[in-house]
C-alpha cells in the first residue's frame, strides 16, 4: 500500500538541499547564530514581500503574539477580542499579559472573525482586535477596520498560517497595526525548527519589539523594562531566506490541488471549503466537514492517508480557559467546525494523482 502522508516535509528538503547545507555552513562560518546576518536580511526580504516597513524575527509565533501585547501596553484588566477556533497561541499571547481573552463566533464560509457579531463584543476594557487567518484564508478585514476604528482599538492580524494570502489584492500582514507570523516548519513558510516575527509599519512598535527580543536592550546591558530573550537564531533566518523565494510557487500549487479537491469532492455529503471573491487564500490546510467524522478518519488512517484535526477542541471548552465560564452552545458555528473539521493532505508537492486517491478512498468512506 502506497501511504499518502498528511505533510511531506522530506520532499521539500529533497529539492532544497543543494541550497539549504551551503547557507547553514556559511552561517556557521560567520558565527551569526543568534539573530546575525542572515536573519537581518530575511527581515528585509520578507518585510518587502508583506508589503510593510518593519520585520522583526523572533524565536516563535507565539512570542510574536506575545510581544504584540507588550508593544501596545496591554496588561491585567484589559480585554482583547479573537476567535475560539484557533491555535490556542492566539490566545497564549493575551494570557500571558494577564489580559481576558474575548470569544467571538467565527462566520461559515470563511471560517474567520465574523465581523456581523463583532460590534456586541467590545466593552470600555477591549484593547485590541486579533482576526486569524485561519487555514491561510484571510479574515474579512474591511468590515473588522471599520468597527476597530469607530471604537478607536487597533488589530493585530495573526497571519500564523498565511503567508502570501490575498485580501482585495494585499498580501496579509498590512492590515493591522501589528501582525504575526509563525515559521513552524510546517506552515507554508516554514523554518527547520521554531520562527516567528512581528510585522508593523509603526516605527516605535518595531524598535521595541527589537528591544523586548533581547533582554529590553537599547544599548548593550541597559535594561529599561523587563525583556525576553526570544531572537531568531541565524540557521533559520538561512533557511526562510531561501524558501521565500519559493513561496509564490508553493501557494499557487496549493491552489491548484484545492481547486482539484473540490472538484473531485463536489456533491458529496459534505462541506467543501469555499473561496470569497474578495480573497486568494493559501491554503495551509484543506479541511472538510465531515459527518461522522472520527470515523470517516479511522477509515482513511486505515487505507493509509493521512489527516489532520484542525482544531477539535476549541479555546473557549479549553480546559485552560474554563476560567471563562462558557458552554457548549455559546459559539455554534465553532463547534460545528470543531465536531465535523478533517484536514486532508495538502502541501505543494502533492500530485494530482495522491488528490485523486484521497478523494475516491473519502468517497467510499462516507458512503
Amino acid at each position: 500500500m502506497n501511504k499518502i502522508p498528511f505533510l511531506d516535509l522530506q520532499a521539500q528538503y529533497h529539492q532544497l538541499r543543494g541550497e539549504i547545507l551551503p547557507a547553514l555552513d556559511q552561517v556557521s562560518e560567520s558565527c551569526g547564530w543568534a539573530q546575525g546576518p542572515a536573519t537581518k536580511a530575511f527581515e528585509s526580504d520578507f518585510a518587502a514581500y508583506c508589503g510593510v516597513k518593519h520585520c522583526v524575527t523572533l524565536n516563535s509565533g507565539t512570542s510574536a503574539l506575545h510581544l504584540a501585547m507588550r508593544c501596545l501596553d496591554i496588561g491585567p484588566g484589559d480585554e482583547v477580542i479573537t476567535v475560539p477556533m484557533t491555535f490556542i497561541a492566539t490566545a497564549w499571547g493575551i494570557s500571558y499579559v494577564g489580559a481576558r481573552p474575548v470569544f467571538v463566533d467565527i462566520c461559515p464560509h470563511r471560517r474567520t472573525l465574523d465581523p456581523s457579531k463583532l460590534k456586541a463584543a467590545i466593552t470600555p476594557r477591549t484593547k485590541a482586535i486579533i482576526p486569524v487567518h485561519l487555514y491561510g484564508m484571510p479574515a474579512d478585514m474591511d468590515p473588522i477596520l471599520e468597527i476597530a476604528a469607530q471604537h478607536g482599538i487597533p488589530v493585530i492580524e495573526d497571519a500564523a498560517q498565511a503567508h502570501g494570502a490575498r485580501y482585495h489584492d494585499k498580501r496579509v500582514g498590512q492590515f493591522g497595526r501589528i501582525a504575526c507570523f509563525s515559521f513552524y516548519p510546517g506552515k507554508n513558510l516554514g523554518a527547520y525548527g521554531e520562527g516567528g516575527a512581528l510585522l508593523t509599519n509603526d516605527d516605535d512598535i518595531a524598535a521595541r519589539a527589537r528591544a523586548l527580543r533581547d533582554h529590553a536592550q537599547t544599548e548593550r546591558y541597559h535594561h529599561a523594562e523587563i525583556g525576553y530573550n526570544y531572537r531568531m537564531d541565524g540557521f533559520q533566518g538561512a533557511v526562510l531566506g531561501i524558501k521565500l523565494k519559493y513561496l509564490d510557487a508553493w501557494n499557487a500549487a496549493r491552489r491548484a490541488h484545492a481547486a482539484r479537491y473540490n472538484q473531485r469532492l463536489t456533491g458529496l455529503p459534505l462541506q467543501i471549503p469555499t473561496v470569497p471573491a474578495d480573497s486568494e487564500p493559501v491554503w495551509h490546510l484543506y479541511v472538510v466537514e465531515v459527518p461522522k467524522r472520527d470515523e470517516v478518519r479511522q477509515k482513511l488512517t486505515d487505507a493509509g492517508i493521512g489527516t489532520g484535526l484542525h482544531y477539535p477542541l476549541p479555546l473557549h471548552l479549553q480546559g485552560a480557559y474554563a476560567f471563562l465560564g462558557h458552554r457548549r452552545g455559546d459559539f455554534p458555528v465553532t463547534e460545528k467546525l470543531a465536531d465535523t473539521c478533517l484536514s486532508l493532505p495538502m502541501y505543494a508537492e502533492l500530485t494530482d494523482a495522491q488528490i485523486d486517491v484521497v478523494c475516491d478512498t473519502l468517497r467510499r468512506a462516507i458512503s
